[in-house]
């Protein structure tokens, strides 16, 4: 998709304003043919009427080819992955199929890429079909003293959110101004921008829906199938109330107020909070039932809220007729597993939990003598006079002694009392609560692990959410260093280039001279070597002489270039060394000092005469080739300039690719964190209801096994052998 440009990590979109200013002239800025020249809904100054919301501004506008009108959503923000969304819910409304559906509350609408242009940018719109109906606040104010068709609409939105659970489909925004009323008192759902489908799962959510309909556990990373269940309990108790009593629309309700009947303050602080006190005081059972519903779901995570279709079954009369023995009790029932007691019967409790306790108390006392009794009650009084007997006849000394038959009587009586119905039934509810409490964790040590293990998570969590964006300013601090380095390294190389620029003339000059130089002196050395000692000798130098430089190589003037005194140590004295053009110095049989300054001086007056005539500056031709050396390296400098930029620019685009990289790498570390994290809180919340639910249990559990502890202690041997001869 051709977003255009962008400022920063996210582009800018047009204001309302904006877009009002643009649609003044549809056939230019529209490139969708069926938009093209299409005439939008004016005010009274003759602009385009906008509906402005949270990001986006909507527009009525109606087509010139077939005449239908269309609400045209505008886009005054960026929303990530926007194209991606909208494309995955059309392709899931697409598949609803009509009649399938309670009420035709699904919208046809089309994502049109780069459909408008404001100023010299293009950007996209939403393309929705018109629908021709009212706010459902606008509704209300009209019908809400009409109870029947108040009630009828409130099934109608249960019907609603049956439908989007049905095919896994969250709308995540459902409040008064996103619901429309048609004619007919059918609903209709419009601003999909944060609706889920399946084919989102993964993705976060792009907005936390009307804060007067969310509930406060609600944060960014939801987004699944559960978005819409704290809003439709919110909205079903709004309509369910407004049919009970339509004087609470007046009395709870505001003028143009941004919700029905409650608001984000009733949920956050329910126990102060007067329009809740009035629902869950209503005399309406189903009223109050639902209020408290509600007061209970605002504290607890959004994945742990009953669906509203689990509390409305599909008989509808079933669920709201309400008998003549709960309408005297005035006061809902006490709530079962988290559902209001006006539901028992409808649905089985989210949460409930099997009764720890026997229904039938074990026996505390015995009841009937059985033949088994009435023999341990003969024994008795036999095995006591055997042992009187034994003792009077002197037999306490006898090998198993006087007291054996009182121990056989006593063992008798125990296999007795075993054998009684009574002992057998209190024994089977001990052994079985026991158990029972031995399958579950120690309550106090439970809650305190899950305690440590959750400040242990959120110790750890503000450490990452911490990290995170100093990990964002470090990744920043980094590239801009990285940027700072590439313009000095930018700098260095253009002021070292712009110095070898600027010295080409200097070199030019540099490079003539040396070149004016050599024409001079190779024109020197040509006259020079052109004059003949022979020919022109100096003052005392015979042919004789000429004959014996020439011998040595010295024929003309160019052949030496003077000479210098020698100091020979052997014989004390001091002679002369002619020195030949290369530097050699040489012996000349003849030449002494007085010849060789005369040589000396004829040779200058050569050179002088030489150089009178000499070029004093360069010609055309040959200036050509050193200008041209010069252009070439003035060129070769320009383009190393303009390498110079190309290659910081190619170092700034790496780098700001790197940064863009590292961002996208952190968001994603962060979001995969952020679910990791909010999937564990969910866990959290998990093993609290768990943990709350055992608790519970435990403690039900030990309150039983107390009592039949109590029973069993009631049926002691010692109140068995009461009651073999008492009968109680």
């Amino acid at each position: 998709m051709n977003m255009g440009p962008a400022t920063g990590s996210q582009r800018r979109f047009p204001s309302g304003a904006e877009y009002a200013e643009a649609l003044q002239h549809t056939q230019l800025c529209f490139h969708h043919p069926e938009l093209k020249g299409a005439r939008p809904e004016l005010t009274g100054l003759g602009l385009p009427r906008p509906i402005s919301g949270a990001f986006a501004s909507v527009f009525s506008l109606t087509s010139p080819t077939s005449g239908r009108r269309y609400a045209v959503k505008c886009f005054t923000r960026h929303v990530p992955d926007q194209e991606r969304r909208y494309e995955a819910i059309s392709s899931r409304l697409a598949l609803l199929d009509p009649a399938e559906l309670s009420q035709p509350w699904n919208l046809g609408f089309e994502y049109l890429p780069d459909a408008i242009s404001v100023g010299r940018e293009r950007y996209p719109i939403l393309k929705m079909e018109w629908a021709e109906a009212v706010t459902l606040s606008s509704w209300l104010d009209d019908n809400h003293t009409d109870r029947t068709a108040v009630d009828r609409l409130a099934d109608r939105f249960e019907e609603l959110t049956r439908d989007l659970a049905s095919h896994q489909i969250a709308h995540g925004d459902l409040q008064h101004g996103n619901l429309l009323v048609a004619s007919d008192d059918t609903l209709r759902l419009v601003d999909y921008d944060g609706m889920y489908v399946p084919a989102l799962a993964g993705l976060g959510g792009t907005e936390r829906g009307h804060r007067n309909y969310q509930s406060p556990l609600r944060g960014n990373d939801d987004f699944g199938v559960d978005l819409d269940r704290f809003s439709a309990w919110v909205i079903f108790l709004s309509l369910k109330a407004i049919a009970s009593e339509p004087a609470l629309w007046s009395r709870l309700h505001e003028p143009s107020g941004e919700f029905l009947l409650l608001t984000e303050d009733d949920f956050t602080s329910p126990a102060g909070s007067a329009r809740l006190q009035t629902l869950l005081t209503h005399p309406d059972r189903m009223v109050s039932g639902l209020a408290d519903q509600v007061r209970t779901l605002a504290c607890q995570p959004l994945d742990m809220l009953p669906p509203l279709t689990l509390a409305v079954p599909r008989q509808h009369a079933a669920a709201t007729v309400i008998t003549d023995t709960s309408a005297q009790s005035g006061a809902a029932a006490p709530s079962t597993g988290g559902l209001p007691g006006w539901m028992a019967g409808h649905v089985t409790s989210m949460a409930s939990s099997p009764q720890p306790a026997p229904s039938v108390a074990p026996p505390d006392r015995f009841q009937v003598r059985t033949p088994l009794d009435v023999a341990a009650a003969v024994l008795w009084p036999l095995m006591l006079a055997v042992t009187a007997l034994a003792l009077f006849v002197g037999l306490s000394t006898a090998p198993f002694g006087p007291a054996v038959p009182v121990l056989a009587a006593a063992t008798f009586s125990v296999f007795a009392r075993a054998r009684r119905t009574e002992w057998a039934q209190t024994r089977a509810v001990l052994s079985r609560l026991t158990a029972e409490l031995d399958q579950l964790d120690d309550p106090v040590k439970a809650e305190a692990k899950l305690r440590k293990e959750r400040e242990k998570f959120e110790v750890a969590e503000t450490k990452r959410t911490a990290d995170h964006p100093r990990a964002q300013s470090k990744l920043t601090t980094s590239h801009q260093v990285e940027l700072q380095q590439i313009e000095k390294r930018r700098i260095r190389k253009r002021h070292e280039l712009d110095r070898k620029i600027a010295g080409l003339s200097a070199e030019r000059e540099k490079a003539s001279r040396r070149a004016l130089a050599a024409r001079q002196s190779a024109y020197i050395q040509d006259r020079l070597g052109r004059q003949l000692i022979a020919r022109n000798p100096p003052y005392g130098i015979g042919p004789k002489l000429a004959a014996r430089l020439a011998a040595v190589g010295v024929r003309t003037a160019a052949d030496f270039t003077g000479y210098r005194t020698v100091h020979n140590g052997r014989y004390n004295s001091v002679g002369v060394q002619l020195v030949l053009s290369n530097g050699r110095g040489i012996d000349v049989q003849g030449i002494g000092e007085t010849k060789a300054v005369a040589l000396a001086a004829w040779r200058r007056e050569r050179v002088a005469a030489a150089q009178a005539g000499q070029p004093t500056a360069l010609t055309a031709q040959e200036r050509q080739p050193i200008d041209q050396g010069v252009e070439v390296q003035r060129a070769r400098l320009a383009t190393e300039l303009h390498s110079v930029d190309a290659a910081a620019e190619a170092s700034r685009t790496k780098a700001k690719q790197e940064l863009e990289d590292g961002r996208a790498r952190l968001t994603r570390e962060n979001a995969l964190a952020g679910e990791r994290a909010r999937r564990q809180r969910q866990e959290f919340s998990r093993r609290a209801v768990t943990l709350q639910q055992d608790s519970a249990r435990h403690a039900a559990l030990s309150s039983a096994a107390e009592a039949a502890e109590a029973h069993r202690r009631r049926l002691s041997l010692a109140s068995y052998l009461k009651f073999l001869y008492t009968g109680r």
